[in-house]
């Protein structure tokens, strides 16, 4: 169920969605999905749903993760710095890890945060900082961000992730409570105004406030 024949199926099914971006589809058929799963469930990996990780949390559906991360890739310009909002398993954090130079992500449940940890070690990924923090604040005290992206969905756009984005910045992000929409916001560079785009209907765990050990 791990095998190469099984993962090339998953990436046909993202092309067959309309994912066409050559480089997150090479990353997402190169990159072992099943490491980011407890055993019991890992046999799943290459199904293009979304799975439980823990405390109430889930691994992203394949193609959202493809999605989101060929709108990052699509928006903008160079990417150097990225900022992941909600590390959890570590899986969206692998694939950025591969495509941008450098990965701020952070997480507000600890053990989630230190399985990632050690699964991002184990592909020997060393281009991304971990922090253990609310993920409304982002990163604050560091420089701003090309680019944002949200692994969980607020009921609105944090302001201080706007306040992260780099000129000409993108922040891709769910927003909504009972109806998502993934939604794609570029700063308009050396000012305080944004693009807003609504992209498509989506159903992400709500992000909360707070952080748990």
């Amino acid at each position: 169920m791990t095998s190469q024949r099984t993962r090339d199926r998953l990436i046909q099914r993202l092309v067959d969605q309309g994912v066409s971006n050559q480089r997150v589809l090479d990353v997402m058929a190169n990159t072992p999905r099943h490491i980011f799963l407890d055993e019991a469930l890992s046999h799943r990996a290459y199904e293009d749903t979304a799975l439980p990780i823990g405390h109430g949390q889930t691994i992203s559906q394949p193609y959202i993760v493809a999605r989101m991360t060929e709108i990052l890739l699509g928006a903008g310009g160079v990417l150097s710095r990225v900022l992941e909002v909600g590390t959890g398993c570590g899986y969206q954090t692998a694939i950025l890890a591969q495509l941008v130079d450098e990965v701020w992500s952070v997480e507000r449940i600890r053990p989630l945060q230190d399985k990632a940890r050690q699964r991002l070690s184990l592909l020997r990924l060393r281009n991304v900082h971990l922090r253990h923090a609310d993920g409304h604040a982002g990163w604050p005290e560091d420089q701003l961000f090309d680019g944002i992206i949200s692994t969980a969905a607020p009921r609105e756009v944090p302001e201080g992730l706007l306040k992260q984005l780099a000129p000409n910045g993108v922040l891709v992000i769910p927003v909504g409570a009972d109806t998502q929409t993934l939604t794609m916001i570029i700063r308009i560079e050396d000012t305080d105004e944004y693009k807003t785009q609504r992209l498509e209907p989506v159903r992400f765990v709500p992000l909360v406030a707070g952080t748990t050990r």
